[in-house]
């Protein structure tokens, strides 16, 4: 075998690096969110791919808080929005004022709203209209907006970490496929364990609780975003993720069973979502290269957002999860 290039040496020193570092934010966050390894493990996912989650679960599992705790570990400005149905635009993209000088001269001045930060928490974020909803659109898919005919860009690194409750839905707006499919993962949040929970109980009702300290800054986790890029990705990697995307598209599939079910299926997002976040699940646990298995581990939260199912699927009783799960099951 010949010897790593220069080139891979360094990807290689940095990517242990960064390894390091990210083990260190992992035990920051275990220190305020008690048995979710597999949602903050996803979250951490999501940031280092650059993208944005939706974090779908019944009230009191500790979504807030988890946000909270990524802002302050990743040291990130962080802003939360509550969506309420009375929420306009202007309440979180900003608006322009109309201001006098002291000679009279009368102008109008932009005040930012809260999306300009670096880490916006859109909580309930199907409590609110749909024309409010859509005026996240710009900004999580182009990191900028639009007001009054100018472009202002926002900070750096920028992510959108929204929160949906799926039981209460009187009052709520579904979310636009459009938006849905700007998240780069949706992850469900579920109970704890017992013996998680146990230790929530006692750690969170007591006269002190832990409080995570930061583990990164801002400008090393666009680094991290850039090394992530650089991640090779081997040809059966490549393979299984157009296998996975292009079979639930109805259009496409071999599988009768998704040409029949399937309304509509994941685009090319889809696939990209998988190809950025496999490399940095590798990267969480340490490996240089991704998997078959990751593609295999994050089907679930990167499609179940971007398809959906039809009349005769509901008729059978089938539901999403078969589907992709019929999917994984081609690889072997």
């Amino acid at each position: 075998m010949s010897s790593p290039s220069p080139a891979d040496r360094d990807i290689l020193d940095q990517v242990e690096t960064l390894g390091a570092r990210i083990a260190g934010v992992r035990r920051q966050i275990g220190r305020a969110i008690y048995g979710q390894q597999e949602v903050v493990d996803q979250t951490l996912i999501t940031l280092l791919s650059g993208g944005h989650v939706l974090l779908v679960g019944v009230p009191g599992l500790g979504k807030s808080r988890l946000v909270e705790t990524i802002g302050v570990v990743m040291g990130l400005a962080t802003k939360r929005v509550q969506f309420t149905p009375d929420l306009m635009p202007a309440d979180i993209l900003g608006s322009e004022v109309l201001d006098e000088d002291e000679a009279g001269r009368r102008s109008f001045r932009f005040v930012p709203g809260p999306v300009f930060c670096q880490l916006l928490m859109a909580d309930e974020i199907n409590r609110a209209s749909p024309r409010t909803q859509s005026a996240l659109l710009q900004a999580m898919q182009e990191q900028r907006v639009t007001i009054a005919g100018v472009e202002h860009p926002l900070p750096r690194p920028f992510h959108v970490l929204a929160t949906q409750n799926p039981i209460e839905q009187e009052g709520t707006y579904p979310l636009p496929e459009a938006q849905l499919d700007r998240f780069l993962l949706e992850i469900t949040v579920t109970y704890p364990e017992r013996a998680a929970e146990r230790e929530m109980l006692i750690a969170t009702t007591g006269a002190a609780e832990g409080a995570a300290e930061p583990g990164l800054t801002a400008a090393e986790l666009m680094a991290a975003q850039a090394l992530i890029r650089r991640v090779p990705v081997g040809e059966t990697v490549l393979d299984a993720i157009l296998t996975i995307v292009r079979g639930g598209r109805p259009e496409s599939t071999e599988d009768d069973v998704v040409a029949k079910h399937v309304a509509w299926g994941p685009g090319p997002r889809a696939a990209q979502a998988l190809m950025l976040a496999t490399r940095a699940r590798a990267l969480l646990d340490g490996r240089l290269a991704p998997s078959v298995e990751d593609v295999i581990a994050l089907a679930q939260p990167v499609l179940r957002h971007r398809m959906a199912l039809n009349f005769s699927a509901r008729a059978d009783g089938i539901v999403l999860a078969d589907i992709i799960g019929r999917l994984v099951g081609r690889l072997g």
